[in-house]
């Protein structure tokens, strides 16, 4: 894989064990969440261009904090400009029922409530078929109209029409519940596929954001 170009300053800001703990909503921010084992901290890793960013692991459902990293163009006084935020992954069988309820109690709020919340990107492992348990969370994010984009993660690791054939599927069972469907991104974490695309969707709802202030 080539590195990336990184014209991104990505800093950790911190961790929070709940809402109230968050940084202050100064600035917008965008949430990183899908299935344990989607591929989070590597696509998050690819987009800012930090091999070390968001900490990867072989032991799924490791993430179980809200955790803000602040991020900056250089050549802009590199003041941050946007937050990103790795909440915990949800769905991992392996994880105990006490900390998947735990996971929900913290997820949830922020996302209801939290004020400066552009928006929320979805991590759905291309390699599969639709997961119920992925079908209800963005149901949930609807009915609380909460914005959300669906991102499919490993795209490099299928063939053209077996990836074809699985996005079909997942459109097929979003229009079960949806009129139009969300706006899609498909993203590899090895090849860079995706993340010129994600930091533009970025930059133009911060650019809405910001002239709405």
């Amino acid at each position: 894989m080539d590195e990336p170009e990184v014209y991104l300053e990505a800093e950790f800001l911190k961790s929070s064990s709940k809402l109230s703990e968050c940084p202050k909503p100064s600035l917008p921010e965008y949430a990183f969440v899908g299935r344990s084992n989607v591929g989070k901290s590597s696509l998050i890793n690819m987009l800012t261009g930090r091999k070390d960013l968001a900490k990867t692991s072989g032991k799924p459902g490791k993430t179980q904090l809200i955790n803000h990293f602040s991020i900056a163009v250089p050549g802009k006084d590199s003041q941050p400009i946007w937050y990103l935020v790795d909440l915990p992954g949800y769905g991992y069988a392996k994880v105990s029922k006490t900390i998947k309820a735990t996971f929900q109690k913290l997820i949830h709020p922020y996302l209801e409530r939290r004020e400066s919340l552009s928006c929320v990107f979805v991590l759905l492992d291309s390699r599969h078929t639709p997961q119920e348990i992925d079908i209800d969370f963005m149901s949930w994010l609807g009915q609380h109209g909460i914005p959300f984009v669906m991102v499919f993660t490993k795209t490099d690791k299928l063939k053209p029409g077996a990836l074809q054939k699985n996005i079909e599927k997942y459109n097929e069972k979003m229009l079960e519940y949806w009129e139009i469907l969300p706006e899609q991104f498909f993203t590899s974490s090895t090849s860079g596929v995706g993340r010129i695309e994600l930091l533009d969707f970025i930059e133009a709802t911060n650019t809405a954001y910001y002239e709405g202030a």
